[in-house]
């Protein structure tokens, strides 16, 4: 399109400023994908390419493309540009409605529960947060929660997350707000997970890609529990970390999908 604004698109941009403060910032095509898919509300979607967008939807994913259709308006790439702090290749952006800290507690607290919750003891890094939520999500895990500073919300991390954040419950909590259940906590002086069998209702803490576990949340661990490790290796990067203990939790007794 050309670069003058269309009436619908002046409209998108000023609802776009009215909410953009209070939502989540949905970042390229596959964010407002998952985010659709699951449920999130939804009441703004942009793109520079409205057809571009919607052939990407029936190509990749069909299930959602009559939903894209009706959410997305055409805005000039420079509109698009001054609405996100970093332009997607797939130039398509949206705000959603963050569910309810109520709701994603009420989930968490639900029993008996039927897949693990994630704790992600004060992380660091805002692209490792984004990838767990992501692989948590794959597994159809409970929740992530983390404890600390980090947002789990960050547009960084939604970004990380590919909008599937909408598919589980994501919440910061200090260690004494925690989910009941048994704690399984990863770490190296621990028993080696493949001896264990991890129950649904576990509750799995991995400590910071810095400094490990907390000392709270070491000593609330009913288990400690160490992945396999070639000697004189330091450490795997946090989202490995989880995948494989969510593997291991899958392969020993976890529902299937």
């Amino acid at each position: 399109m050309t670069d003058a604004a269309t009436g619908p698109a002046i409209d998108a941009v000023s609802d776009w400023q009215r909410l953009a403060c209070d939502s989540v910032l949905l970042d390229g095509f596959h964010a407002l994908k998952h985010a659709v898919r699951f449920g999130a509300r939804i009441p703004v979607a942009v793109t520079t390419d409205r057809r571009k967008t919607l052939d990407l939807a029936a190509a990749l994913a069909p299930d959602v493309r009559d939903t894209l259709d009706a959410l997305l308006t055409e805005v000039p790439a420079t509109t698009y540009t001054s609405l996100v702090p970093r332009p997607h290749p797939t130039a398509v952006a949206a705000l959603a409605v963050r569910p309810s800290r109520e709701a994603n507690l009420e989930a968490l607290a639900r029993t008996p529960r039927t897949a693990p919750v994630v704790v992600l003891d004060n992380p660091r890094n805002l692209g490792n947060a984004g990838a767990v939520i992501r692989l948590a999500a794959g597994f159809g895990v409970t929740g992530v929660v983390m404890t600390g500073t980090l947002d789990p919300w960050h547009p960084t991390v939604v970004r990380a997350g590919a909008g599937l954040h909408f598919a589980t419950a994501v919440e910061r909590l200090a260690v004494a707000e925690l989910p009941s259940g048994p704690v399984f906590a990863l770490d190296p002086e621990g028993d080696d997970i493949r001896a264990l069998k991890i129950p649904d209702d576990a509750v799995l803490a991995f400590g910071s890609e810095r400094s490990g576990l907390s000392p709270d949340l070491r000593a609330r661990g009913d288990h400690l529990v160490s992945l396999p490790m070639r000697p004189q290796v330091s450490s795997y990067n946090l989202a490995t970390s989880v995948a494989m203990t969510l593997y291991h939790w899958s392969v020993t007794g976890g529902r299937a999908f």
